[in-house]
């Protein structure tokens, strides 16, 4: 890999410092860690991550899953008497670029480490293991229409799990910033290449995440602004809950009250079942 294509704004960092931009990051890392990450030929990480992602494809779990996805949405139907999915909903296995990979790495030893400036809980994530330390290598992601299909789809893929003999985590997350959305990770073991072109064989996370239709419309409308807020270093500011004019204000409740909406859908459609013959 080039170090061009990662390398921003690094001059003049203070390595006894938090690094705050990527560029800093690598700086550091080749300090203190002796690791040259731009060395790391990135044609290996897609080697690894494309296996990864042609294994699972193709998996008793995953050709599983899909297949009874139409089953799922029947069942929710007679449950409810509203589809589960969007029409002609399918799943996409999705692979994490290199840069937002190696920017996860850069999020978790710096960024979001508490114990800074010594290692993370769990460790510092390096070569040697970040393969297994970043769990969303391959990651995939289910749109379900109404508030409850979160639960009911993460229900049925963790039964699928436990029938395949598969470790998963759910993680409901409510941020302060107004992200909602649930999160699966299934754990398997996958046969990957080493850099050497032998082969190694190891425990990796893939992440499958639930959200409703209104999330994932309000997610892609701030998507960028997500992404460049995740990036930076955390300076203590005033609370953006009183700030009006800030950025945050509008970007963050706008999240929180899709989520009060989608409730009050939930809300209403329940007491329409109560209130029918």
């Amino acid at each position: 890999m080039k170090l061009e294509t990662i390398h921003s704004g690094s001059e003049g960092e203070n390595m006894e410092s938090k690094p705050r931009t990527v560029g800093g990051y690598l700086k550091w890392l080749k300090g203190e860690h002796d690791v040259a990450v731009a060395m790391l030929d990135k044609t290996y990480y897609y080697s690894v991550a494309y296996k990864v992602k042609r294994d699972f494809e193709t998996s008793d779990f995953w050709v599983q899953l899909v297949g009874n996805l139409g089953r799922y949405d029947q069942e929710y139907l007679l449950k409810t008497g509203y589809p589960l999915f969007i029409p002609r909903f399918r799943p996409e296995l999705l692979i994490k670029s290199f840069e937002s990979f190696l920017q996860k790495t850069y999020r978790k030893n710096v960024l979001e480490n508490k114990f800074w400036p010594n290692e993370p809980e769990g460790g510092w994530i390096m070569p040697s293991n970040w393969f297994s330390r970043i769990n969303d290598i391959v990651r995939t992601l289910f749109v379900v229409k109404y508030f409850d299909g979160v639960d009911f789809i993460i229900s049925k893929i963790g039964s699928l799990c436990e029938q395949q003999n598969m470790e998963s985590r759910v993680f409901l997350e409510a941020r302060e910033e107004g992200y909602y959305a649930a999160h699966l990770y299934a754990k398997r073991h996958f046969e990957i290449p080493k850099i050497t072109w032998d082969t190694v064989r190891i425990i990796l996370s893939i992440e499958i995440q639930v959200t409703t239709q209104l999330q994932e419309v309000i997610r892609k409308l701030l998507h960028k602004y997500y992404e460049k807020k995740r990036k930076l270093v955390k300076i203590p500011v005033a609370k953006w809950q009183w700030d009006y004019k800030c950025d945050e204000f509008c970007v963050n409740y706008l999240g929180h009250i899709l989520h009060y909406v989608e409730g009050m859908i939930m809300d209403v459609r329940e007491k329409q079942k109560e209130e029918m013959p």
